[in-house]
This record gives structure tokens, C-alpha cells and sequence, in this order.
């Protein structure tokens, strides 16, 4: 059997973000976005199992075997961690990797927007962070989280599955609980949260109608409430939440959205030309009055204009954002281009090459 903890250390070497095993074929890492095939043996079904096995013991493989699907964290000798998933495909059993940060990132070196750090000083309401899986949804939250560490003294429970990024107690006082080891669901510990006197909630996903009613609810009670969700804008993000209430509620939810949302944080990565690694491009919608009505009265659709008139307040479109970067040299044309949303308009705003100048903007 392959050593997994030697095959994880070899992928932090090379710099992976993820390692996955596939029944029949060696693994495989992504390094900037590409797949590459490791130097290990092919690997078995009854490979696979016992890797399975080795790293969460026999009663949570009892439960993977019933349930197909599991997820958790684990770690190598040099305190590298990882969060994984295993789960069953059509060959067998597969498991995907994706290595975590030791580092609480500062969010001065993520190239966020500087809006995005102003949100940490909220008092209350819901931040929504959202993206696609891998799209650095956790790292920004880990660096919003890592700015009030230092700045405030608070109390932050964080709801997670599993557990990413460690956060030390530095200003604040910080309790970091695990779905299915140290709390049931997201909705059961929001529950209970409510009673452990928290000023600040990071609840990972908003998965479910339970879990997302809990977490509105948590921030209409005062508190200031992180979350995410695999949406990959705005203005979808408010439909989704919406969407997940039955009808006969939603005029409710949209009321008590338009209250308590301050601010949706839409991400995605791009590989950066500049030097090895990713950097992200960001929508940003901030929650003024126009915005509050456009929830309440179900003109969700207007967002998208009030984001791209609204600049001066902070906001962004994730177009802008794109053109943004590219001017300061960090994305490849080509792909700014494919991946924006009206590709003929980004065509003719980039310039071969950003000017110098523009670089240090």
C-alpha cells in the first residue's frame, strides 16, 4: 500500500493544493490549477480501503461504509493538515485531498479588496462568502477572522466540517467546533451557540433550510455571522437563499434577508503569470438602502447595476474586479478574457500587456 503520509508530504513539497486517489490509475495532484500524475504505484480497491481505514480508524469506516461518503481532517508528521472526503465512484472507492494552511493568511497578502477588511469591523449582521469548491471561500474567511484576532476582544465560535485553519487565541477568545465530533449538524451547534454568549459566528456552509434559517436568525438576534455559500454571485446568492424557503415563507425571508445581510464576498482564482500561485477576483455587493429594497420587493435582478454604479461605496462587479488585476499584472490575458462574462467587451478593454504604470495602481 502506498504511505499516504510520504505521498502528502511530496505534494506539499511540489506545492499541490489537492491529492486524489482513484481506483486503477496512480494519484494524482493539482499544482496552479493542473492535474499531474504522481511517481507511486497504480493504486487498488483494497488500496484505497485501507487508506480509507488507517487514517479514521474502524467505527468512523463502519460508518463511511454505510453511509458513502465521509468527511474529515487529517495530519502528517510535520503538522502539514488536510481535509478530506472519501466517497465511492463508480471503481471503486476514491478520496480527494486538500491540503490547509498551518498559517492564518494575512488578508494584506491575499489581494483582497480593501472593503473586504472594513467588514470586520461590523457590529452585527450576516457576510456571505461565496464561490465555487476551491475557489479560497475558507481563506479569505480564515484572514477576516485572523484581522478581528488582533484588532477586538471577542468571543468567536466557529461551526466547521471539518476544522480548517487552527485559530490561536490572541485578542479573542475562540471555540472551533467540528460537525459529527463535537456537534451533531450546523443547525444543532447554531442552536446552542446562541447560548454560549458568542459575539461572532462562522458557520462553514449554508447547506440546508435549517442551517440557513438558524444562521439568518443568529444575525437578526445581533450577532455578526460569517458564512458561505457555492453560488457565484450576488445577486444568485440572494435568489438561492431565498429559494431554499418554501413559497409561502419567502416574502417573510426576503424581509429578514433585506435586515440583516450586510455585504455578499463572490470569489474565484486565477493562476497568477507574475510568479507561482493563485490570486482571486472578487464581486463585491454591499448592502445600502437600494439594495436592502431590491431584496424586499423581489427586484433581485436590479443588483447587478446598482454593484456596477455603486463603485465609489466599495462595491465591484467581478468583470471590474478581473480587468483590475490584469492591469496590475497578475493575470494572463487570455484567460481574463474566456473567463469574464461578456468576453467581445473584455477583449477591447485589455491592452496587449498592462502599462507599468498601471502595475503598482
Amino acid at each position: 500500500m502506498i504511505d499516504i503520509k510520504q505521498m502528502l508530504a511530496t505534494a506539499i513539497e511540489r506545492g499541490a493544493s489537492d491529492v486524489h486517489i482513484n481506483v486503477g490509475m496512480p494519484p494524482v495532484m493539482r499544482i496552479n490549477t493542473e492535474l499531474i500524475l504522481m511517481d507511486l504505484p497504480v493504486v487498488s480497491e483494497e488500496d484505497a480501503g485501507k487508506m480509507v481505514l488507517a487514517m479514521v480508524g474502524e467505527a468512523k469506516f463502519k460508518v463511511f461504509m454505510e453511509k458513502r461518503d465521509l468527511d474529515f481532517s487529517t495530519m502528517i508528521d510535520d503538522g502539514s493538515r488536510f481535509r478530506v472526503n472519501a466517497h465511492f465512484q463508480k471503481a471503486g472507492i476514491a478520496i480527494s485531498f486538500r491540503a490547509i494552511s498551518n498559517e492564518v493568511p494575512d488578508i494584506d497578502d491575499l489581494h483582497l479588496p480593501e472593503v473586504v477588511k472594513e467588514l470586520t469591523d461590523l457590529p452585527r449582521g450576516l457576510v456571505i462568502v461565496t464561490g465555487h469548491t476551491g475557489s479560497g471561500k475558507s481563506t479569505s474567511l480564515a484572514a477576516m477572522i485572523g484581522v478581528i484576532n488582533r484588532k477586538y476582544k471577542k468571543r468567536i465560535i466557529t461551526l466547521e466540517d471539518p476544522v480548517e485553519y487552527l485559530l490561536d487565541n490572541k485578542s479573542c477568545m475562540i471555540e472551533q467546533r467540528e460537525i459529527g465530533s463535537d456537534c451533531t449538524s450546523f443547525a444543532s451547534g447554531l442552536r446552542h451557540a446562541l447560548r454560549q454568549d458568542p459575539d461572532i459566528i462562522l458557520v462553514g456552509e449554508m447547506r440546508d433550510l435549517e442551517t440557513t434559517s438558524s444562521t439568518i436568525t443568529a444575525a437578526e438576534t445581533g450577532h455578526l455571522v460569517f458564512s458561505t455559500l457555492h453560488t457565484v454571485n450576488a445577486s444568485q446568492t440572494v435568489e438561492r437563499i431565498i429559494d431554499i424557503y418554501p413559497a409561502s415563507q419567502q416574502n417573510q425571508i426576503r424581509a429578514m434577508l433585506s435586515n440583516t445581510l450586510q455585504a455578499v464576498i463572490s470569489q474565484t482564482l486565477f493562476r497568477r503569470v507574475d510568479k507561482p500561485g493563485m490570486v482571486p477576483c472578487v464581486e463585491i455587493l454591499l448592502c445600502t438602502s437600494a439594495v436592502r429594497n431590491c431584496i424586499r420587493e423581489n427586484r433581485v435582478y436590479e443588483i447587478p447595476n446598482i454593484i456596477e454604479t455603486s463603485r465609489r461605496l466599495g462595491m465591484q462587479s467581478m468583470d471590474h474586479s478581473i480587468q483590475n488585476m490584469y492591469m496590475q499584472g497578475f493575470l494572463d490575458r487570455d484567460e481574463a478574457i474566456m473567463r469574464s462574462s461578456n468576453p467581445g467587451k473584455m477583449e477591447k478593454l485589455l491592452p496587449a500587456r498592462p502599462e507599468p504604470a498601471m502595475q503598482n495602481a
